[in-house]
């Protein structure tokens, strides 16, 4: 059972569509929900009409289209797509999100992402949406930057996720945003689910990088990670790229979106994990061989990032071993 929302709670509505996929339907309601009555999580449909599943179930949202003029994050999960729905959405349904209040946040998961595109609230940004659908995506919607490799795009107001389980990792990437890593990992051992997937990652690989190329930063990117255990400045960086700083800053962040500390920083927690789950390496010796100046250091930047230190990093992925004999 969850807890009644406290006063002034957070109100997330669920928009659900004619087709929806009933599993991501129900995952803002069972992760939000778990995080000790801090959202009141509702469900609404576009024109107050019971919903269609793409299965063999109907669902009736508890709310009609005017509650999203109220809410303060309106969540897309998932529907079925043709080529002629995905090109011509449902006006009844771009007529509900248009009732959404200026400032309110948006989430899509999977092909929810259709529906903000189509209303133009991606143009110009970097967005994702299950993997097997980004071509057709991208012949749809060439002005938005879809990057399907990835679990979740985050621009603060707005944020798309991948399919299925990627609705989890968003919802309880909403859930440490708001509220901090405490609650979000009681909200993932509540689900019993991992409690951290990065956005930048596809699935627990590694981080897709963005593509070098013989111009601009990409060169000194390559280079930067084979050197990734030295104190590299950007001064450094710049030199190599035979730019200003200040030139190679601008072209940094318009080619990867971030500053080439940061960049560096997320690079080095890449890799650092990687270590954390192949390797049996000491913490303080892991820091040495990603670059950071102390296991302190580490430990601050992993915990800032992921809500763990690396020791229990590593007993996360360890745990999921299958016992011996």
């Amino acid at each position: 059972m969850h807890p009644d929302p406290r006063p002034g709670a957070h109100k997330v509505v669920v928009l659900a569509l004619d087709g929806v996929y009933p599993f991501e339907l129900g995952i803002p309601h069972r992760v939000l929900g778990s995080a000790g009555g801090r959202y009141e999580v509702l469900s609404a449909s576009a024109d107050g009409a019971p919903v269609r599943t793409d299965s063999d179930l109907t669902v009736t949202p508890g709310h009609g289209p005017e509650v999203l003029a109220e809410a303060d994050t309106v969540i897309i999960p998932p529907y079925a797509l043709s080529r002629a729905s995905s090109a011509d959405p449902d006006p009844r349904a771009l007529a509900a999100l248009s009732r959404v209040r200026p400032g309110t946040r948006l989430v899509s998961i999977c092909t929810g992402a259709f529906l903000l595109a189509a209303a133009g609230l991606l143009d110009g940004r970097r967005a994702t949406t299950h993997w097997a659908l980004a071509d057709h995506f991208r012949e749809l919607f060439p002005r938005v930057e879809l990057d399907a490799g990835v679990l979740f795009v985050d621009h603060g107001d707005v944020l798309t996720s991948a399919g299925a389980a990627s609705g989890v990792d968003v919802c309880l990437h909403l859930v440490r945003k708001d509220h901090g890593s405490e609650v979000a990992n009681h909200v993932a051992r509540c689900c019993v689910v991992r409690p951290y997937r990065d956005g930048g990652q596809a699935q627990y690989i590694e981080r897709p990088l963005p593509p070098a190329s013989a111009a601009g930063t990409g060169p000194t990117r390559d280079w930067a990670l084979q050197r990734l255990e030295l104190p590299l400045t950007l001064d450094e960086l710049a030199a190599h790229a035979a730019m200003s700083t200040r030139t190679f800053a601008r072209r940094f962040r318009e080619e990867t979106g971030m500053s080439p500390g940061r960049w560096l920083t997320q690079q080095r927690l890449r890799r650092a994990r990687h270590l954390l789950e192949s390797s049996d390496l000491p913490v303080e010796r892991v820091a040495h061989e990603v670059g950071f100046a102390t296991a302190t250091s580490l430990r601050r930047h992993l915990a800032a990032e992921a809500g763990v230190a690396p020791s229990a990093y590593r007993r996360t992925f360890r745990a999921t071993e299958p016992a011996a004999g």
